[in-house]
């Protein structure tokens, strides 16, 4: 099962309490389905999580009953679908059109004022027209309907509810969609999906834990091939200095400096420090490289 699928699942698994919110669920399916107008209500879904919601959905809406539906165990593209006039009527009216008239791709703010029927309308939204990626994959999720009025729309309507999605338009859909993960974390858990919110929290916290871990890996191995460089050039001049002064001439200071880096080439200037009698500081360790690069020179 996709993540989308499984997000879907879990939203259908919420409990249908009040009217008000299976009208505004529905509502969100309506306008994102695959047909609604003046002849025909037609919802198609593969999801059977979401196909075993609908007809409760709609029977606690609005009382109706679809004219078609799947067969049991039919698979693939499950269809619903109302063709009855009077169902029509009726359910226009119940949403605030005008029974007589053309349905209007609008969205209509009246029937979502409270908090909680937008909730139920960004679900059913979702539920017919919407998919979220693999968090493993990417972050995006998306809302897509045929209706542009319907599209602007609800991005005041997400706003309002303190979402901020962005706009696009495919050939001839419309879409709001997110790309933030913390976004669509609280879109999922806002609509009832806190399961799949958690799992892309989760796989974001790997991912971000993989990337410091490969950040530091790459830091220390940067600065070890720095540090492999240095020693090799201090051994250098360690070099052309003994040529032109042997070792047991230099001053004490100086020759103990230039045995202990050619005694210890991996060792960092602090360790060589410790090495010291007695120990001395790393910057110290270094103006005596320094003070041998000019006996070299």
């Amino acid at each position: 099962m996709s993540f989308s699928s499984q997000a879907k699942a879990e939203l259908c698994r919420q409990p249908i309490s009040r009217k008000c919110c299976a009208q505004a669920e529905c509502y969100g399916i309506l306008l994102y389905a695959n047909r609604f107008d003046s002849s025909e209500v037609k919802i198609v879904t593969e999801s059977e999580d979401f196909a075993q919601r609908i007809p409760g959905l709609f029977q606690k809406a609005f009382h109706l009953a679809f004219d078609r539906l799947p067969q049991p165990g039919q698979g693939g593209k499950l269809v619903f679908s109302i063709t009855a006039l009077d169902k029509l009527s009726q359910l226009w009216s119940d949403l605030g059109y005008d029974p007589g008239g053309a349905v209007a791709h609008h969205i209509n703010f009246g029937i979502l004022e409270e908090e909680h029927c937008r909730v139920s309308f960004f679900r059913g939204a979702f539920l017919a027209g919407g998919s979220v990626t693999d968090p493993q994959k990417g972050y995006h999720l998306e809302l897509t309907t045929s209706h542009r009025s319907v599209n602007r729309e609800l991005l005041t309507l997400m706003s309002e509810s303190a979402f901020s999605p962005k706009e696009a338009q495919r050939g001839g859909t419309y879409m709001a969609y997110f790309k933030n993960s913390e976004s669509i974390a609280d879109l999922l858990t806002a609509m009832g999906a806190s399961l799949s919110a958690m799992e892309l929290m989760n796989a974001k916290a790997e991912k971000d834990i993989r990337g410091g871990v490969n950040r530091r890996v790459n830091c220390d191995a940067h600065n070890l091939d720095k540090a492999v460089d240095a020693a090799q050039e201090q051994l250098e001049i360690i070099r052309r200095a003994i040529a032109k002064v042997p070792l047991e001439e230099l001053p004490p200071k100086l020759s103990e400096a230039a045995r202990l880096r050619l005694e210890n080439p991996d060792l960092t200037l602090t360790e060589l420090g410790g090495l010291c009698e007695p120990s001395i500081t790393k910057s110290t360790f270094n103006y005596r490289l320094k003070k041998l690069a000019e006996l070299g020179e």
